[in-house]
């Protein structure tokens, strides 16, 4: 089996694919180094993908750093292109020198969004993080149908949250704690969150689980 053929190495190529098609489309997205791993820490918060400006060194320059959390895979190809989608408009907002966020990242302003929009995703305003909430309009996914395609080849897996590690009270159902971009959380049996997924009717978005029998 070539490497190429490992479920790293076509997760790997197909989200670089990914950023390639979104670059040649938008010539202001950077180029990056590649990171998948936890996007959990134990605890409610669930990264699904970050943006982080000059954090690799490849001789005299400096590369900025796309990360993905392997949670958020299994919200599938198209939210995982709308993660992608959502920190190339982060990366843009470098390019052009352009101040899109604050609160150490987590507010998103309306220069995020106007850059977002430009990127083809459609936004929707939280209360807690501004204009973060992003979805990928039908017209997008008629754009990127190709790397969706080998997206959808190449999501086989996708990584468990880390168990909560905060305490509390632990209950004795084996149910998933779930929650949705937008900030929405669910609770629902394991057998009901493996059938499928489940789209949240605020944001269009995917529930991604948290926890598992905590």
């Amino acid at each position: 089996m070539a490497d190429s053929d490992t479920i790293t190495g076509l997760l790997v190529t197909a989200l670089e694919n990914t950023w390639a098609a979104i670059r040649s489309r938008h010539p202001d997205v950077p180029q990056v180094v590649l990171t998948v791993g936890a996007g959990s820490t134990g605890g409610s918060d669930l990264t699904l993908g970050h943006f982080a400006p000059n954090r690799w060194v490849r001789g005299e320059y400096e590369i900025h750093e796309l990360f993905v959390g392997g949670e958020g895979l299994q919200r599938g190809a198209v939210g995982v292109l709308g993660t992608l989608l959502h920190e190339a408009a982060h990366g843009v907002a470098v390019t052009r020198g352009i101040k899109d966020t604050s609160r150490q990242g987590r507010w998103h302003n309306e220069r995020f969004r106007t850059l977002a929009e430009e990127l083809g995703l459609t936004l929707t305003h939280h209360p807690k993080i501004g204009w973060s909430v992003t979805t990928v309009p039908d017209k997008t996914r008629e754009q990127y149908h190709d790397v969706l395609d080998e997206l959808v080849f190449a999501l086989v897996a996708y990584r468990r949250s880390e168990p909560n590690r905060r305490g509390g009270r632990r209950s004795n159902n084996n149910g998933i704690t779930a929650e949705c971009e937008c900030g929405r959380k669910i609770r629902v049996s394991r057998g009901v969150f493996d059938a499928g997924p489940i789209c949240c009717g605020v944001c269009g978005g995917s529930f991604v689980g948290l926890s598992v029998g905590q």
